[in-house]
């Protein structure tokens, strides 16, 4: 350590002579094995690293290496280092970083005496604190800091591993898993090391020729070392010639110059597998089916820009006879031992195991199934009476027998759990999908949606009353009617959904409970999740992005340009359809949280890894995508959902709760027919015919089209577009066909998948026969002959069985409710509380809104819809200005109804927020074009924190760029302030 600190100090002054005669003298005076060198030199590079930065010249490393025979390589100087060992945490190793570091003052940098004294202090302060952790020598110091090699600077080769029996499984998804999470550089990798500790089960072969072996061969290794190096594995590779024909053009390959060379390195395999008592196993490394194939990787490694795409590489999956083809030149007995005998040895190691264990592994929660039952009952006692209706007890009574018989109740629990959570967090829960059919996830107070058939209840007494004729669509439909026992007003509730929907004919089907979570709470009900089942049992679900079809036409038509290639255009097609759907990258479900039970761990199922192979993320998720564990472990969809953030701001704005909205308002119904209830006329608001914009699902041209046509005057009715309007071929040459032509109306046509069965049933079919219809026609799958003449034969009209077989997907029911239930409550804000409407759907979804644009007025929000508008006729416009539009449309209507946008305030405005004030709404910070959230929160953390009385203290006060600063004097928000 003195040594080397003298030649740090002595630097400036010496020649390059002096300086390699005392590293010789050094090294001569250590042990004269190549180990003991090489860890000399390594030191060395290591305390030169920051002197390589500072000019300082490492040729003596150069010499030194030389003298004693081993190579140099600029791997010396990006190895660990001293720096990199003591200060772990810092991004840069530089001479000036590390001088500010260790606070060693202000220094003339560059300058060759002034850097190397910097060099000297920052050499002895990291000595110092080695010292400080018990190092307090060179032995020690090399050993420590071989101690903290990282392992992705390692030299790095491909190796097989197959596991043999379910332990062998268990460890190769461990290894997987570490790869990814812990050894992630570009690809996985995995430490010998770890491997080793991991070996159980598992079956490792040498690879192709970037394994350990092949290298070690063509590099010339000694006997010795090449023996050693085989003996880690369990049976050896070798690979038609074919397969590495590309080294002999590797003018860095001396080993390698002719076919005859890579023969001849397969028959040195062999006879090492042999001696060492090895199976030699010939393998394809198969990177495609079949030999024409090889046209599409090409198209692939020309579209991710490798220079080298079109080097042949036919490395196709061979029939056994051209493998034996392939080897011949072994021998026949040899031959035929690589290519059919070994590999089946390998193989019939291999015990029959899946790489997913079948059934259903669900978490557990004690006491689930009795607090389930005991909330449900209560519940159903609080709204119906202490002598529940038959109609009650029996849809409750059959529904928890399913549910508790099937082992459910833990996932009901668990929704109840979380939506509990969130509320109690003051943020309301939506649900999706077919979950509110179950009447027991409205009980439980999962589902706002309410399945029984509609009808009245009383909030005081608890009086209640039915409606089964099926001549009410929905209980929101009923009118306003006073208790006949009490006389209070009573309640409207059912949307008459049959539980079939959620669970299966025989409430056997696994549940899918999604629920919608504000953004603002949905990170929180993740990690409580979390809290619910232990670390380490509760993770992200995986998914995989795919190529797709537009960016395969895109790869296919460059590549054919590129070589000046002209095909027939439905030989493009044909060749897109073979690449569409390959893998391109990993992803992350947006809310699909997996549960794994205590007495299992995640590998016993799938391998784990960050999302899109990124090792910074602190996002863990399954390897496997998710549909392939659907049917084996617990998926929770968390969803992230703008809908109960926009509750939540209207609650806040009105002082008013959502639960409260009178969902039978026909004020409210009308604004899906005309704009009579917002006080403006069409021409107000650009010709638009309704008063829909801003109320979810309903506010898109497309869809005010649908209601233009259908006219929906109830809840049904809306229960109907929403399943028209989300279903695959149920409107467009479907019912819009049947209500133009006067054949049925909105509430007869095939809206939702419940519809039917519902409907069916009613004709007198069988229940069963009813459900299955309903299945396949949901599915797509149209109607079997039997199922049609049975519906014939009952009545059924030739025009619905005609639509039911055009049908390609259908909406659930009950996630139509849902939605609807929020368009209304929407809608009756936006009719009684304008301005608080506007404001709070505002700042939950901006949609590019621009302040500049909405400071000028109506005028100045109508002149930039028209330029909008321009843009998209002219197929000019991009997704930006859609949304813009979108947005713009409903600053317009608010614009029309009298409501007014307050400029951008330097004490007044909120950072992301529209703020109701005097009548009026304040504009956020962020809404004027060029000014993003965190600029914006930094100006009110300023404004929080001082008084702030010039553009300059602004300026100093938040660190804003100059361009903000301009975006504010444009807008006239530092009007008052002094420039300095």
């Amino acid at each position: 350590v003195s040594q080397v600190g003298k030649m740090v100090n002595l630097a400036p002054i010496m020649t390059q002579t002096e300086l390699t005669s005392i590293t010789d003298e050094m090294v001569t005076g250590a042990p004269r094995e190549e180990e003991a060198v090489r860890a000399f030199l390594d030191f060395a590079g290591d305390t030169m690293l920051i002197a390589h930065n500072a000019n300082f010249d490492v040729g003596f490393i150069r010499v030194a290496c030389e003298r004693h025979g081993i190579p140099f390589t600029n791997s010396f100087l990006d190895t660990v280092g001293m720096s990199m060992y003591v200060n772990p945490e810092l991004r840069a190793h530089k001479l000036d970083v590390i001088a500010k570091h260790y606070g060693l003052g202000n220094f003339h940098h560059h300058r060759a005496s002034d850097d190397a004294e910097m060099l000297a202090m920052i050499f002895f302060r990291m000595v110092e604190m080695l010292r400080s952790e018990g190092v307090d020598s060179f032995e020690r110091m090399l050993e420590a800091m071989s101690e903290s090699t990282d392992p992705l600077k390692l030299p790095y080769y491909h190796m097989i591993i197959f596991a043999k029996n379910k332990a062998g499984l268990k460890n190769l998804y461990k290894l997987i898993s570490y790869s990814y999470l812990d050894y992630y550089k570009r690809f996985p990798r995995i430490p010998k090391s770890v491997l080793e500790d991991h070996r159980e089960g598992l079956i490792i072969g040498s690879a192709c020729e970037a394994g350990e072996l092949y290298k070690a061969i063509i590099k010339g290794k000694s006997a010795q070392e090449i023996e050693e190096i085989a003996d880690f594995y369990d049976y050896l590779e070798i690979q038609p010639v074919c397969n590495n024909r590309f080294m002999i053009e590797d003018e860095k390959i001396e080993r390698i110059k002719s076919d005859e060379d890579i023969m001849q390195i397969n028959r040195e395999i062999y006879a090492l597998g042999k001696k060492l008592g090895k199976p030699v196993c010939a393998t394809c490394d198969a990177h495609f089916l079949n030999a024409e194939d090889e046209v599409y990787r090409r198209i692939l490694l020309a579209g991710m820009k490798f220079s080298d795409a079109d080097k042949p590489t036919p490395i196709y999956l061979r029939t056994t006879e051209e493998m034996m083809e392939e080897f011949a030149y072994l021998g026949q007995e040899a031959c035929r031992e690589v290519v059919i005998d070994n590999p089946n040895l390998i193989a019939d190691m291999c015990e029959k195991i899946r790489p997913i264990p079948e059934g259903r592994y669900e978490p557990s929660l004690p006491g689930a199934k009795e607090e389930l039952i005991e909330s449900c009952w209560r519940r159903a006692h609080e709204w119906y009476g202490d002598q529940l209706p038959e109609i009650v007890e029996k849809r409750l009574n059959k529904e928890l027998t399913s549910i508790i018989n099937n082992g459910f109740a833990v996932l009901y629990m668990i929704a109840v759990k979380l939506v509990a959570y969130s509320e109690s967090l003051g943020y309301l829960v939506g649900s999706r999908g077919s979950v509110g059919s179950s009447f027991v996830a409205t009980m439980s107070g999962i589902s706002e949606v309410n399945p029984l058939p509609p009808h009245y209840r009383c909030l005081k007494c608890r009086h209640s009353e039915f409606v089964t004729d099926g001549s009410v669509g929905s209980g929101f439909d009923l009118d306003d009617k006073q208790c006949p026992v009490c006389g209070e007003w009573m309640y409207q509730d059912g949307h008459d959904i049959p539980f079939e929907t959620f669970l299966g004919f025989k409430g056997d089907k696994s549940p899918d409970i999604d629920l919608n979570f504000s953004g603002d709470v949905q990170g929180r009900v993740h990690k409580y999740t979390e809290e619910l089942f232990g670390e380490g049992h509760v993770f992200r679900a995986g998914t995989i992005g795919t190529l797709a079809d537009k960016t395969a036409w895109g790869y296919v038509n460059k590549y054919l340009e590129e070589r000046r290639v002209k095909i027939p255009k439905a030989q493009v097609a044909h060749m897109v359809t073979r690449m569409v759907g390959i893998k391109r990258t990993t992803g992350q479900h947006p809310g699909g949280i997996i549960v794994i039970p205590k007495e299992y761990d995640i590998y016993d199922f799938t391998p784990i890894q960050h999302p899109a192979d990124d090792p910074n993320s602190d996002i863990i998720t399954t390897h496997f995508q998710f549909s392939y564990l659907h049917d084996t472990i617990l998926k929770l969809d968390e969803l992230g959902h703008d809908m109960p953030t926009k509750y939540k701001m209207l609650e806040r704005y009105t002082d008013t709760s959502v639960l409260d909205v009178k969902m039978n308002d026909k004020s409210v119904y009308e604004l899906f027919a005309s704009t009579k209830p917002l006080k403006i006329s069409p021409d107000d608001i650009g010709g638009c015919q309704l008063g829909t914009y801003g109320i979810p699902e309903m506010g898109t041209k497309f869809i005010q089209q649908v209601l233009i046509d259908a006219q929906p005057k109830t809840f049904a009715d809306l229960l109907q577009i929403s399943g028209l309007t989300h279903g695959t071929d149920v409107w467009l040459g479907n019912a819009q066909e049947l209500i133009k032509q006067g054949t049925c109306t909105i509430s007869e046509v095939v809206g939702t998948r419940d519809g039917i069965m519902l409907y069916l049933i009613t004709k007198g079919l069988d229940d069963s026969t009813a459900f299955k219809i309903m299945e396949d026609v949901r599915k797509g799958k149209g109607l079997k002959p039997e199922y049609e003449a049975d519906m014939l034969a009952h009545g059924v009209p030739e025009w619905y069985i005609w639509s039911c077989k055009k049908i390609k997907y259908m909406f659930p029911k009950a996630h139509a409710a849902a939605y609807d239930m929020s368009a209304i409550r929407l809608g009756w804000y936006k009719i009684y509380y304008p301005m608080e409407f506007y404001a709070a759907f505002l700042t939950v979804a901006p949609g590019g809104f621009d302040g500049e644009i909405a400071i000028k007025g109506y005028n100045g929000v109508n002149d930039a819809i028209k330029g909008l508008e321009e843009k998209i006729k002219d197929g000019e416009a991009t997704a930006k200005d859609n949304e813009q539009l979108t947005t713009m449309y409903l600053v317009r209507e608010a614009m029309a109804r009298g409501v007014q946008f307050l400029g951008v305030n330097l004490l007044k405005s909120d950072a992301t927020a529209f703020l109701p004030e005097d009548g009026k709404i304040r504009m956020p910070f962020n809404s004027l074009p060029g000014l993003g959230d965190t600029a914006a929160e930094k100006i009110i953390e300023a404004r929080q924190k001082y008084d702030l009385y010039s553009i300059e203290e602004l300026r100093l006060r938040t660190g804003i760029s100059k361009a903000v600063i301009e975006i504010l004097r444009r807008n006239g928000v530092l009007d008052g302030l002094t420039e300095t």
